[in-house]
């Protein structure tokens, strides 16, 4: 397992730590490679209901490294250059497509790719001190991850293109009145709020959680009516659960229900 990203997984919660702290996570091949094979084994695990991504030290992650891209070979084609970036970028498509809860955990800078993979995750629940920043004007690069499409997505258009084209810093209570951020607590809260958070969708009703982001997804880019489809045949699915079961059963017994992923 590559150093550059640490995996834990206790209580239902995984959490992947981009472990580059010297350099506010900039991201590395080896980050990025394991990552790749990280969110697909999480995604899949049963013992796992909630995935967290953070980083190490005083930052979240300051995008992609840019002392290793002035001293980059230029050898490959560009179809190559860029077929390799699209196959780093499939980190954004399983934080925001697997049947999980993904939650971002911010404290300092967020900037570049690394804003473009805490707006891929569902949840972002930031630290006071969390700057957030799309940073690529800075660098004359166009944006990568998705950031342009889940920025557009929580902020609209017009806001996203500013953002993107003057890179502006963003603090956590403006990234908050944006709605970019879901919660800000103290930097010394910000780990607690945020398992607490974790910890309570791990322990809930995982199958149904895993339908409401299907449905949340499709209904970004989907009409109403195939959103109707999709939600009737989910709920349906849903009411065939233990979990469901469950829950109507401590309804009537006034107990808290005990879910159990299934």
């Amino acid at each position: 397992m590559s150093e550059d990203l640490l995996v834990q997984v206790e209580d239902g919660v995984a959490t992947l730590t981009m472990n580059r702290p010297d350099s506010l996570n900039a991201m590395s091949g080896d980050m990025m490679a394991r990552m790749q094979t990280a969110l697909p084994e999480l995604a899949a695990d049963p013992e796992v209901g909630v995935v967290v991504l953070t980083g190490a030290g005083r930052g979240f992650c300051a995008g992609g490294d840019v002392k290793a891209m002035a001293a980059s070979s230029r050898d490959q084609t560009l179809e190559q250059r860029a077929h390799a970036l699209r196959q780093s970028m499939e980190v954004s498509r399983w934080l925001h497509e697997m049947q999980k809860p993904t939650i971002a955990m911010v404290r300092g800078p967020a900037a570049g790719a690394g804003l473009s993979m805490a707006l891929a995750c569902d949840l972002r629940i930031a630290g006071e001190n969390a700057v957030f920043t799309t940073a690529f004007a800075n660098v004359g690069f166009s944006g990568d991850f998705g950031g342009s499409y889940f920025l557009t997505q929580l902020v609209g258009t017009a806001k996203a293109r500013e953002l993107y084209y003057t890179a502006a810093k963003l603090r956590a209570p403006e990234a908050l009145a944006l709605g970019i951020v879901n919660q800000v607590h103290g930097d010394d809260d910000l780990a607690s709020a945020t398992y607490a958070l974790a910890n309570q969708m791990a322990g809930g009703p995982r199958v149904a959680l895993g339908y409401m982001k299907r449905n949340m997804n499709a209904a970004e880019s989907g009409s109403l009516g195939d959103c109707l489809d999709l939600e009737a045949w989910h709920h349906t699915r849903c009411g065939l659960t233990e979990d469901h079961r469950e829950a109507t059963q401590a309804f009537v017994e006034k107990r808290a229900p005990v879910f159990k992923g299934r």
